[in-house]
């Protein structure tokens, strides 16, 4: 089994007191972490024969579970940034109301729950059950206490990685800027599936569903094989002037000047374009190149996700 990172969903730039050095550090180095330690122990637990102790199958078993309650949580939490956390659409609110008697208890309730974990570790969900059709707020401690058969819709990180390199041990102003960022909207959707008993649906974007794009687990596969592939990194100017880093293999282009690069690509050879996050401009770009005849694809979670699968990278001068 090969887990892949996913897309980071909230886009940085647009929440409300929480800062994109924060989102980025989260989602490279622990939400990454957390992936690359469940893909170390799935090649582990495939390598394991008959004859290998009972206590060594339970302990990466527990790890484990461990690790993928964390990847899982973690893009949860992502997803659940991005909006106005004032302001909860009627079918939400009606179910929290249902459930809690009013959106005001249901965020006091939530928000002490979070308050409790202040300097300790875990999470804090909202989720539905639908053995019992109720929504329910819990704490889950070390990835692991989660309730049997919940869907879980909401999440706020109380491990102190989530807050402590920006609010310090503030971790009340940390949850305070969470409650103003909660995308209402998207938790209403992941609300709407939880009732009919199915997984979460999944963020798109919308405007690019039909354009070809590559993980980048696949771009990785790809170098390492020696397929020849054109990778364009294509940052906008102003934020790659001030990077340190670039990905190996990549060569920066100014994605507001295709016309002027263009005629340095190789028509018989892929083209794979990315940005910082894999939103717009790497999607952007890579429709334009196919539009002029290249077989073109976006890498999908940009420069962030390579670097949170710790795919090589290279200083610049």
């Amino acid at each position: 089994m090969r887990y892949e990172i996913a897309p980071l969903f909230c886009r940085p730039w647009t929440l409300n007191g929480i800062s994109p050095r924060l989102i980025e550090s989260h989602y490279e180095h622990n939400y990454g972490s957390a992936v690359n330690r469940l893909n170390a122990l799935a090649k582990e637990l495939e390598a394991l024969d008959a004859a290998t102790p009972a206590h060594v199958v339970a302990r990466l078993k527990r790890e484990e579970a461990a690790a993928l309650n964390s990847r899982l949580l973690h893009e949860l939490y992502f997803a659940s940034l991005g909006g106005d956390g004032r302001v909860v659409p009627d079918t939400m609110a009606r179910a929290i109301e249902r459930d809690f008697g009013s959106v005001d208890r249901w965020r006091r309730e939530f928000i002490a729950l979070a308050n409790s974990l202040a300097g300790g570790s875990g999470w804090v969900l909202l989720s539905y059950v639908p053995r019992d059709a109720r929504l329910i707020n819990h704490p889950a401690y070390d990835d692991c206490q989660t309730i049997a058969g919940a869907v879980s819709i909401l999440a706020i990180d109380m491990y102190e990685h989530a807050y402590h390199l920006e609010f310090g041990a503030n971790a009340a102003a940390y949850i305070a800027s969470f409650m103003r960022n909660i995308e209402w909207s998207a938790v209403e959707a992941r609300y709407h599936d939880a009732v009919e008993v199915k997984p979460p649906t999944p963020l798109e974007q919308k405007q690019f569903a039909d354009l070809p794009r590559v993980t980048v687990e696949e771009v990785s596969a790809m170098l390492s094989s020696g397929e020849k592939v054109q990778i364009i990194d294509t940052r906008p100017k102003h934020y790659a002037t001030k990077a340190h880093e670039i990905m190996e293999g990549a060569v920066w282009r100014d994605p507001e000047r295709v016309d002027d690069w263009i005629g340095e690509l190789s028509k018989t050879e892929p083209v794979v374009t990315f940005c910082v996050y894999g939103f717009h401009v790497g999607c952007e770009t890579a429709a334009t190149l196919r539009q002029a005849g290249f077989d073109a694809r976006y890498m999908a979670g940009g420069h962030y996700a390579w670097k949170a699968i710790k795919g090589p990278v290279k200083l610049l001068a």
